[in-house]
């Protein structure tokens, strides 16, 4: 019998770019033959489960464990059927971002996807699919420049151990030149209150999202998603001196969704809650 899912929770909500998340439970029960435009990874958040499934005509059945993923190239045609409650954690990524990367990485446009159709173990895709998913549960949204990073990540990993192309990535070294940088970080400083992407910021220097993204950590030594938030952290800690307003405001003047969200990021920089900074 074909079931509804009950979603859980999903990044419908949040305006990333490259990458979506949801996370479903179902009770027993079938889905039926389906076809998606994006590339769909499918990690097991629940319970063993053993499962038929078929693909473009290919059956098989699967003893799936907690944890292990499937992975199933854009424009598969799948159905499945499943013998006890299943959940499960779906990412999608597009297809334009795959390419893209591959012609950055290794020079080329075309890199056939190999699908992963038994489930089996990787620990780097569950614990980026946890840790997007913790970004959305954080906040209700989660960071566009967080997400996009791990997009990257992500393709750049899919492409490397489970496609044809078998050399290693090129790597770009040297940095931003200090114009560049300067351009860079003086803009996310004014647009503190913003959800800044990836292709937003590389674009004022004129490089593509994952060659802007690895040179401005070899200049800065972390991530764009992590010196926007310490930014904001700088801004907030002036604020706060002031003495003139609430944290709740301060909290959506540096560009945090919620209270908690920023009392979060405030702590684990500083040690301290806002609060206990007044004092």
């Amino acid at each position: 019998m074909s079931v509804s899912p009950d979603l859980i929770i999903s990044s419908d909500a949040t305006g990333w770019d490259n990458i979506s998340l949801a996370h479903y439970r179902q009770a027993a029960g079938s889905l039926p033959q389906h076809c998606s435009l994006h590339h769909e990874i499918c990690i097991n958040f629940g319970k063993p489960v053993v499962l038929e499934q078929i693909i473009d005509g290919y059956s098989e059945i699967i003893h799936s464990a907690t944890t292990q993923v499937g992975i199933y190239p854009a424009n598969t045609n799948k159905s499945f059927v499943w013998d006890s409650e299943a959940e499960f954690l779906l990412l999608y990524l597009k297809p334009s971002l795959l390419t893209q990367l591959s012609e950055e990485g290794w020079g080329k446009d075309k890199i056939e996807f190999v699908p992963q159709l038994t489930g089996f173990f990787d620990p780097l895709i569950v614990h980026m699919g946890l840790a997007l998913k913790n970004a959305i549960e954080a906040n209700g949204l989660g960071s566009r420049l967080y997400a996009d990073s791990m997009a990257n990540a992500l393709g750049i990993h899919l492409l490397s151990r489970y496609s044809t192309q078998k050399s290693n990535v090129k790597q770009h070294k040297g940095g931003l030149s200090k114009q560049q940088l300067k351009q860079v970080l003086n803009y996310m400083n004014e647009h503190l209150d913003r959800n800044l992407s990836l292709a937003e910021l590389a674009a004022i220097v004129r490089l593509s999202s994952y060659h802007f993204a690895h040179l401005f950590k070899q200049s800065m030594g972390i991530p764009p998603h992590q010196y926007h938030i310490q930014c904001r952290i700088e801004r907030a800690k002036e604020l706060l001196r002031r003495g003139d307003m609430a944290i709740k405001d301060i909290a959506q003047v540096v560009g945090f969704s919620s209270q908690g969200h920023f009392t979060y990021h405030f702590k684990r920089l500083t040690g301290i809650t806002p609060k206990n900074f007044l004092h």
